[in-house]
Protein backbone atom coordinates (compact mmCIF):
# COMPACT_ATOMS: atom_id res chain seq x y z
CA UNK A 1 0.00 0.00 0.00
CA UNK A 2 1.30 3.44 -0.84
CA UNK A 3 1.82 6.07 1.82
CA UNK A 4 -0.89 8.23 0.29
CA UNK A 5 -3.52 5.50 0.47
CA UNK A 6 -2.75 4.30 4.01
CA UNK A 7 -5.52 5.39 6.41
CA UNK A 8 -4.69 7.29 9.57
CA UNK A 9 -3.66 5.16 12.54
CA UNK A 10 -6.68 6.30 14.54
CA UNK A 11 -8.89 4.55 11.95
CA UNK A 12 -6.99 1.27 12.20
CA UNK A 13 -7.54 -1.38 14.82
CA UNK A 14 -4.65 -2.65 16.92
CA UNK A 15 -4.62 -5.83 14.81
CA UNK A 16 -4.47 -3.82 11.58
CA UNK A 17 -1.70 -1.58 12.92
CA UNK A 18 0.30 -4.61 14.02
CA UNK A 19 -0.15 -6.37 10.68
CA UNK A 20 0.96 -3.35 8.67
CA UNK A 21 3.96 -2.69 10.90
CA UNK A 22 5.02 -6.33 10.54
CA UNK A 23 4.62 -5.87 6.79
CA UNK A 24 7.12 -2.99 6.93
CA UNK A 25 4.66 -0.15 6.22
CA UNK A 26 6.76 2.88 7.13
CA UNK A 27 3.84 5.32 7.07
CA UNK A 28 1.89 3.22 9.56
CA UNK A 29 5.04 2.75 11.66
CA UNK A 30 5.45 6.53 11.88
CA UNK A 31 1.79 6.95 12.84
CA UNK A 32 2.05 4.21 15.44
CA UNK A 33 5.04 5.97 16.99
CA UNK A 34 2.98 9.16 17.13
CA UNK A 35 0.32 7.12 18.93
CA UNK A 36 2.94 5.93 21.43
CA UNK A 37 4.08 9.52 22.00
CA UNK A 38 0.56 10.84 22.58
CA UNK A 39 -0.42 11.87 26.09
CA UNK A 40 -4.10 11.13 25.58
CA UNK A 41 -5.31 8.26 27.75
CA UNK A 42 -7.13 6.50 24.92
CA UNK A 43 -4.05 6.74 22.69
CA UNK A 44 -1.81 5.41 25.45
CA UNK A 45 -4.14 2.46 26.05
CA UNK A 46 -4.18 1.63 22.34
CA UNK A 47 -0.38 2.01 22.12
CA UNK A 48 0.11 -0.37 25.04
CA UNK A 49 -2.08 -3.00 23.37
CA UNK A 50 -0.14 -2.53 20.13
CA UNK A 51 3.25 -2.96 21.79
CA UNK A 52 1.96 -6.05 23.59
CA UNK A 53 0.71 -7.52 20.29
CA UNK A 54 4.09 -6.90 18.63
CA UNK A 55 6.24 -8.06 21.55
CA UNK A 56 6.79 -11.59 20.17
CA UNK A 57 8.29 -10.03 17.03
CA UNK A 58 10.88 -7.92 18.88
CA UNK A 59 14.24 -8.51 20.52
CA UNK A 60 16.38 -9.66 17.61
CA UNK A 61 17.98 -6.32 16.74
CA UNK A 62 21.33 -4.91 17.78
CA UNK A 63 20.49 -2.11 20.24
CA UNK A 64 23.38 0.35 20.37
CA UNK A 65 23.52 3.58 22.35
CA UNK A 66 25.81 6.37 21.14
CA UNK A 67 26.89 9.43 23.09
CA UNK A 68 29.60 12.06 22.95
CA UNK A 69 30.37 15.65 23.81
CA UNK A 70 29.07 18.43 21.54
CA UNK A 71 31.22 18.74 18.43
CA UNK A 72 32.49 15.16 18.57
CA UNK A 73 30.80 14.34 15.26
CA UNK A 74 27.96 12.11 16.44
CA UNK A 75 25.59 12.85 13.59
CA UNK A 76 28.28 12.41 10.92
CA UNK A 77 29.47 9.16 12.48
CA UNK A 78 25.94 7.77 12.80
CA UNK A 79 25.18 8.82 9.22
CA UNK A 80 28.27 7.06 7.85
CA UNK A 81 28.01 4.00 10.12
CA UNK A 82 24.32 3.60 9.33
CA UNK A 83 24.98 3.88 5.60
CA UNK A 84 27.71 1.23 5.87
CA UNK A 85 25.27 -1.06 7.66
CA UNK A 86 22.46 -0.60 5.15
CA UNK A 87 24.94 -1.25 2.33
CA UNK A 88 25.79 -4.52 4.09
CA UNK A 89 22.12 -5.54 4.11
CA UNK A 90 20.97 -4.24 7.49
CA UNK A 91 17.94 -2.07 8.17
CA UNK A 92 18.79 0.77 10.54
CA UNK A 93 16.60 2.89 12.80
CA UNK A 94 18.07 5.96 14.51
CA UNK A 95 16.25 7.18 17.63
CA UNK A 96 17.16 10.06 19.90
CA UNK A 97 16.83 10.75 23.60
CA UNK A 98 17.04 14.49 24.15
CA UNK A 99 16.37 15.75 27.70
CA UNK A 100 16.96 19.33 26.55
CA UNK A 101 13.83 19.01 24.42
CA UNK A 102 11.78 18.98 27.63
CA UNK A 103 12.84 22.59 28.12
CA UNK A 104 13.29 24.00 24.64
CA UNK A 105 10.87 22.08 22.46
CA UNK A 106 13.71 20.14 20.87
CA UNK A 107 16.21 20.85 18.14
CA UNK A 108 16.91 17.23 17.29
CA UNK A 109 14.86 17.49 14.10
CA UNK A 110 17.99 19.01 12.61
CA UNK A 111 19.62 15.58 12.74
CA UNK A 112 17.56 14.55 9.73
CA UNK A 113 19.37 17.25 7.83
CA UNK A 114 22.80 16.42 9.26
CA UNK A 115 22.30 12.70 8.51
CA UNK A 116 21.95 13.40 4.81
CA UNK A 117 22.67 9.87 3.59
CA UNK A 118 20.39 8.04 6.01
CA UNK A 119 17.59 10.57 5.57
CA UNK A 120 17.11 9.37 1.96
CA UNK A 121 18.01 5.72 2.54
CA UNK A 122 15.07 3.36 2.01
CA UNK A 123 16.54 0.98 4.58
CA UNK A 124 16.92 3.62 7.29
CA UNK A 125 14.47 5.37 9.61
CA UNK A 126 15.26 8.47 11.71
CA UNK A 127 12.99 9.47 14.58
CA UNK A 128 13.57 12.29 17.11
CA UNK A 129 12.48 12.03 20.73
CA UNK A 130 9.18 13.57 21.88
CA UNK A 131 9.37 17.32 22.41
CA UNK A 132 7.80 17.44 25.88
CA UNK A 133 7.65 15.63 29.19
CA UNK A 134 10.22 14.38 31.68
CA UNK A 135 13.37 12.51 30.70
CA UNK A 136 11.77 9.38 32.13
CA UNK A 137 8.76 9.88 29.90
CA UNK A 138 10.92 10.51 26.84
CA UNK A 139 12.91 7.36 27.60
CA UNK A 140 9.75 5.27 27.95
CA UNK A 141 8.54 6.46 24.57
CA UNK A 142 11.95 5.72 23.05
CA UNK A 143 11.84 2.16 24.41
CA UNK A 144 8.41 1.55 22.92
CA UNK A 145 9.48 3.14 19.65
CA UNK A 146 12.47 0.81 19.60
CA UNK A 147 10.16 -2.20 19.89
CA UNK A 148 7.92 -0.92 17.09
CA UNK A 149 10.96 -0.46 14.84
CA UNK A 150 12.20 -3.97 15.60
CA UNK A 151 8.78 -5.39 14.75
CA UNK A 152 8.91 -3.45 11.47
CA UNK A 153 12.08 -5.31 10.51
CA UNK A 154 14.84 -2.91 11.55
CA UNK A 155 17.66 -5.11 12.83
CA UNK A 156 19.96 -2.31 14.03
CA UNK A 157 18.64 0.32 16.45
CA UNK A 158 20.99 3.24 17.12
CA UNK A 159 19.85 5.28 20.12
CA UNK A 160 21.56 8.65 20.25
CA UNK A 161 21.73 10.60 23.49
CA UNK A 162 21.75 14.28 22.61
CA UNK A 163 21.94 15.57 26.16
CA UNK A 164 24.40 14.92 28.95
CA UNK A 165 24.46 13.40 32.41
CA UNK A 166 21.37 11.42 33.30
CA UNK A 167 20.43 10.81 29.67
CA UNK A 168 23.57 8.74 29.16
CA UNK A 169 22.68 6.35 31.99
CA UNK A 170 19.09 6.23 30.75
CA UNK A 171 20.19 5.20 27.26
CA UNK A 172 22.74 2.70 28.59
CA UNK A 173 19.89 1.01 30.46
CA UNK A 174 17.89 0.42 27.28
CA UNK A 175 20.58 -0.85 24.89
CA UNK A 176 22.89 -3.85 24.57
CA UNK A 177 26.02 -1.87 23.72
CA UNK A 178 26.96 1.66 24.80
CA UNK A 179 29.44 3.49 22.55
CA UNK A 180 31.14 6.70 23.68
CA UNK A 181 32.65 8.97 21.03
CA UNK A 182 35.61 11.09 22.09
CA UNK A 183 37.81 13.71 20.45
CA UNK A 184 41.62 13.67 20.10
CA UNK A 185 43.42 15.59 22.81
CA UNK A 186 42.80 13.29 25.77
CA UNK A 187 44.52 15.56 28.29
CA UNK A 188 41.80 18.18 28.00
CA UNK A 189 39.07 15.68 27.28
CA UNK A 190 39.64 13.55 30.38
CA UNK A 191 39.24 16.66 32.50
CA UNK A 192 35.83 17.34 30.99
CA UNK A 193 34.20 13.92 31.13
CA UNK A 194 32.58 12.19 34.04
CA UNK A 195 34.01 9.01 35.43
CA UNK A 196 30.49 7.57 35.24
CA UNK A 197 30.47 7.77 31.45
CA UNK A 198 33.57 5.60 31.21
CA UNK A 199 32.09 3.15 33.70
CA UNK A 200 29.07 2.47 31.50
CA UNK A 201 30.96 2.46 28.16
CA UNK A 202 31.31 -0.78 26.20
CA UNK A 203 33.66 0.90 23.72
CA UNK A 204 35.48 4.22 23.40
CA UNK A 205 35.89 5.51 19.85
CA UNK A 206 38.26 8.42 19.28
CA UNK A 207 36.68 10.23 16.36
CA UNK A 208 38.25 12.64 13.85
CA UNK A 209 41.47 10.61 14.06
CA UNK A 210 42.44 11.01 10.40
CA UNK A 211 44.89 13.38 8.77
CA UNK A 212 46.64 15.89 11.02
CA UNK A 213 44.79 14.53 14.06
CA UNK A 214 46.30 11.03 13.77
CA UNK A 215 49.13 11.53 16.27
CA UNK A 216 46.92 13.26 18.84
CA UNK A 217 44.28 10.58 18.37
CA UNK A 218 46.72 7.78 19.15
CA UNK A 219 47.86 9.63 22.26
CA UNK A 220 44.24 10.13 23.30
CA UNK A 221 43.48 6.45 22.78
CA UNK A 222 46.38 5.54 25.07
CA UNK A 223 45.02 7.88 27.75
CA UNK A 224 41.54 6.37 27.52
CA UNK A 225 42.94 2.83 27.70
CA UNK A 226 44.77 3.78 30.86
CA UNK A 227 41.62 5.36 32.34
CA UNK A 228 39.59 2.25 31.56
CA UNK A 229 42.29 0.01 32.98
CA UNK A 230 41.93 1.50 36.46
CA UNK A 231 38.12 1.21 36.45
CA UNK A 232 36.27 -1.98 37.26
CA UNK A 233 34.54 -3.15 34.04
CA UNK A 234 30.75 -3.38 34.21
CA UNK A 235 30.89 -6.91 32.78
CA UNK A 236 33.21 -9.74 33.84
CA UNK A 237 33.05 -10.97 30.24
CA UNK A 238 34.04 -7.80 28.41
CA UNK A 239 36.87 -5.28 28.59
CA UNK A 240 35.91 -2.11 26.69
CA UNK A 241 38.25 -1.57 23.72
CA UNK A 242 39.43 1.82 22.49
CA UNK A 243 39.42 2.30 18.72
CA UNK A 244 40.34 5.09 16.29
CA UNK A 245 37.67 6.18 13.80
CA UNK A 246 36.78 8.96 11.42
CA UNK A 247 33.09 9.32 10.70
CA UNK A 248 33.78 11.91 8.01
CA UNK A 249 36.43 9.84 6.20
CA UNK A 250 34.66 6.52 6.90
CA UNK A 251 37.73 5.04 8.55
CA UNK A 252 37.65 2.43 11.30
CA UNK A 253 33.86 2.14 11.41
CA UNK A 254 33.75 -1.42 10.10
CA UNK A 255 36.23 -2.51 12.76
CA UNK A 256 34.21 -0.65 15.39
CA UNK A 257 31.04 -2.47 14.34
CA UNK A 258 32.92 -5.78 14.48
CA UNK A 259 33.47 -5.06 18.19
CA UNK A 260 29.71 -4.59 18.64
CA UNK A 261 29.11 -8.03 17.11
CA UNK A 262 31.94 -9.61 19.09
CA UNK A 263 30.46 -8.18 22.30
CA UNK A 264 27.08 -9.75 21.56
CA UNK A 265 28.63 -13.11 20.71
CA UNK A 266 30.72 -13.18 23.88
CA UNK A 267 27.92 -12.11 26.25
CA UNK A 268 25.42 -14.44 24.55
CA UNK A 269 27.77 -17.39 25.07
CA UNK A 270 27.84 -16.76 28.83
CA UNK A 271 24.13 -16.00 29.21
CA UNK A 272 24.84 -12.42 30.27
CA UNK A 273 23.25 -10.93 27.15
CA UNK A 274 19.86 -12.52 27.81
CA UNK A 275 20.03 -11.71 31.52
CA UNK A 276 20.82 -8.07 30.77
CA UNK A 277 17.80 -7.85 28.47
CA UNK A 278 15.57 -9.35 31.20
CA UNK A 279 16.90 -6.90 33.78
CA UNK A 280 16.26 -4.01 31.42
CA UNK A 281 12.65 -5.11 31.01
CA UNK A 282 12.15 -4.99 34.79
CA UNK A 283 13.82 -1.57 34.99
CA UNK A 284 11.52 -0.43 32.19
CA UNK A 285 8.49 -1.59 34.16
CA UNK A 286 9.56 0.36 37.25
CA UNK A 287 10.38 3.43 35.19
CA UNK A 288 6.93 3.40 33.62
CA UNK A 289 5.30 2.83 37.01
CA UNK A 290 7.14 5.79 38.50
CA UNK A 291 6.10 7.92 35.54
CA UNK A 292 2.48 6.83 35.95
CA UNK A 293 2.54 7.66 39.67
CA UNK A 294 3.98 11.10 38.95
CA UNK A 295 1.23 11.71 36.39
CA UNK A 296 -1.41 10.72 38.96
CA UNK A 297 0.23 13.05 41.48
CA UNK A 298 0.24 15.92 39.02
CA UNK A 299 -3.41 15.38 38.07
CA UNK A 300 -4.77 15.10 41.61
CA UNK A 301 -6.70 18.34 42.29
CA UNK A 302 -6.25 18.15 46.07
CA UNK A 303 -2.50 17.72 45.71
CA UNK A 304 -2.23 20.50 43.15
CA UNK A 305 -4.10 22.86 45.45
CA UNK A 306 -2.00 22.06 48.52
CA UNK A 307 1.43 21.59 46.90
CA UNK A 308 2.44 25.28 46.53
CA UNK A 309 1.95 25.92 50.26
CA UNK A 310 3.81 22.74 51.20
CA UNK A 311 6.70 23.60 48.89
CA UNK A 312 6.84 27.10 50.36
CA UNK A 313 6.85 25.71 53.87
CA UNK A 314 9.63 23.25 53.12
CA UNK A 315 11.67 25.95 51.38
CA UNK A 316 11.17 28.33 54.32
CA UNK A 317 11.99 25.73 56.94
CA UNK A 318 8.58 25.83 58.64
CA UNK A 319 7.48 22.41 57.37
CA UNK A 320 9.70 19.33 57.36
CA UNK A 321 10.10 17.43 54.11
CA UNK A 322 8.92 14.24 55.82
CA UNK A 323 5.72 15.89 57.05
CA UNK A 324 5.03 17.33 53.59
CA UNK A 325 5.45 13.89 51.99
CA UNK A 326 3.11 12.35 54.57
CA UNK A 327 0.42 14.93 53.80
CA UNK A 328 0.78 14.49 50.03
CA UNK A 329 0.62 10.71 50.42
CA UNK A 330 -2.51 11.10 52.53
CA UNK A 331 -4.14 13.26 49.86
CA UNK A 332 -3.33 10.49 47.35
CA UNK A 333 -4.84 7.86 49.63
CA UNK A 334 -1.51 6.11 50.11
Amino acid sequence: MSIASAPASRDLSVDDLAARILDGDRAVLARAITLVESRKAEHQAKAHRLVQALLPHTGRAHRVGITGVPGVGKSTTIDTLGSNLTAAGHRVAVLAVDPSSTRTGGSILGDKTRMAQLAVDANAFIRPSPSSGTLGGVAAKTRETMLLCEAAGFDVILVETVGVGQSETTVADMVDFFLVLMLPGAGDELQGIKKGVLEIADLIAVNKSDGDNAVRARAAAAEYRHALHILAPKSPNWSPPVVLVSGLANEGLDAMWAEVERHRERLSATGEFAERRRSQQVKWMWSMLEDRLMQALDRNPAVRARLPDLESGVRGGTVSAALAVEEIAGLMGL
